[in-house]
């Protein structure tokens, strides 16, 4: 995903009605289950949790739901068990889709992913058939405001140890290594940085374009998934 799509999302997840909203963090609250089952309630020593923290803070998750979902995952409060999934595909023209799940039940799960595939002339693909095309990286947006320019903002990136950098239209995408992301995120705020977004996500090693009429299907295909409530990333090479 590029910087300027991810800002979009940005955006437009600022615009959700209360109800998207809560189902945004009811996500969030499975991703914050599924890192403490994995590592422990202490974010200290649990880094999935942190980023869980981190990204559920980016979207102004309140802090009393966030201890909440904690708690209720380490087993302070009765909780769901629930499994990550991944699904790999393909969606009109040829591109490559990527589809990370949090579920517990995942007859339906597949059921539900296959048929958004399937109604925009996509196909779910076995596991492996996409995943070479995208490497993990660390993604920080930084909102281009206060004067900020390419320069400083690279010279402050590249001492901060980031990868890469890339100015766009009204931000700067910055890359790391997805293992990195919290350290370099820490150096920024310490220059005097502070993002908009970080995350970890899967970009693609070259992207695509599609004609206007398969790129409309593949927006309809891609909203679909983001939709359904098992859903918690998509990934795509679809510039």
């Amino acid at each position: 995903m590029s910087g300027h799509s991810k800002w979009h999302n940005i955006q437009a997840k600022k615009g959700k009605t209360d109800a998207q909203r809560g189902k945004i963090f009811t996500k969030l609250g499975r991703e914050l289950a599924v890192a403490v089952k994995e590592g422990g309630p202490d974010p200290s020593s649990n880094t999935r949790l942190r980023y869980a923290i981190d990204k559920a803070k980016q979207s102004n998750m309140p802090s009393d739901v966030i201890n909440r979902a904690i708690k209720k995952a380490s087993g302070e409060l009765n909780s769901v068990n629930f499994e990550s999934i991944t699904y790999e595909g393909y969606g009109v023209g040829g591109s490559a889709v990527i589809v990370e799940c949090l579920t517990d039940n995942k007859n339906r799960t597949a059921g539900d992913v296959r048929h958004c595939f399937d109604k925009f002339g996509g196909s779910l693909g076995s596991t492996g058939c996409v995943n070479y095309l995208f490497k993990s990286k660390g993604i920080i947006i930084i909102e281009k405001k206060d004067g900020l320019d390419f320069d400083s903002v690279f010279m402050q990136a590249v001492d901060a140890g980031a990868d890469d950098i890339v100015e766009e239209d009204e931000v700067f995408t910055i890359f790391t290594k997805s293992e990195d992301l919290l350290k370099v995120k820490s150096n920024l705020e310490n220059s005097g940085l502070n993002s908009v977004s970080s995350d970890i996500e899967l970009v693609p090693d070259l992207y695509i374009e599609l004609d206007e009429d398969k790129f409309e299907t593949f927006q309809k295909m891609i909203e679909k998934l983001e939709d359904l409530d098992d859903v918690q990333q998509v990934y795509h090479n679809v510039k």
